[in-house]
């Protein structure tokens, strides 16, 4: 009886051990190897327009690393911050070489127009030229579906008010179209540690 309760016992740590490496192996295949508590969530189809007027869709993205956020023009909150935020994180990552894009969405899309994005990103120094898009064109309920469905934040307009409420998060997305991470935006970004996870992802 109490070889049976052994071999049972050994059975299960088998299973552990081989569950613990079909997941080493799904992080390296992701490029994620080494990094924690990856979230895991596919970001679905959005078709847009970026900031240069061109067309845009997340299936574009596909081979990819990109830091993603919300924003939109008329915010009078946390939007100003996360941009200054993002253009420190730009130059930080220009600085390190590492391979990976920018795309902010507008939560607004019926205000953000191509010329709005394009001001407000010089505005805060964003640099449109290299790695970083704004993007807008489509429905409000649209990219409050694909916030929710890809990103599990909001972007909810207020009714009879120009404020959209919604999340101030960066999200790390992989070449593959998942959300890896998501980090503060709006204050005390770690930046240190999206660099390092955005060089893993692009690995």
């Amino acid at each position: 009886m109490k070889r049976l309760h052994l071999i049972g016992w050994v059975g299960v740590i088998l299973l552990l051990l081989s569950a613990c490496g079909t997941s080493e192996e799904n992080n390296a295949a992701n490029g994620t190897e080494g990094m924690e508590n990856t979230l895991g969530w596919e970001v679905g189809t959005l078709e847009a327009t970026t900031h240069a007027g061109e067309s845009f869709s997340t299936d574009d993205m596909d081979g990819t690393v990109y830091i993603a956020d919300f924003i939109f023009t008329s915010c009078e909150t946390v939007c100003p911050p996360m941009t200054r935020n993002m253009v420190q994180l730009q130059q930080k990552m220009q600085e390190e070489g590492v391979e990976a894009e920018i795309v902010s969405f507008s939560v607004d899309p019926n205000v953000d127009t191509p010329e709005k994005l394009t001001q407000f990103g010089e505005k805060y120094g964003a640099d449109l030229d290299s790695n970083w898009t704004f993007v807008t064109g489509y429905e409000q309920q649209t990219i409050a579906d694909f916030a929710k469905s890809s990103f599990k934040t909001q972007a909810d307009k207020i009714q009879d008010n120009d404020q959209v409420i919604h999340g101030s998060s960066f999200y790390l997305v992989s070449k593959d179209g998942i959300v890896l991470k998501k980090y503060s935006g709006a204050q005390e970004v770690p930046y240190d540690e999206i660099i390092a996870d955005a060089k893993k992802a692009a690995k």
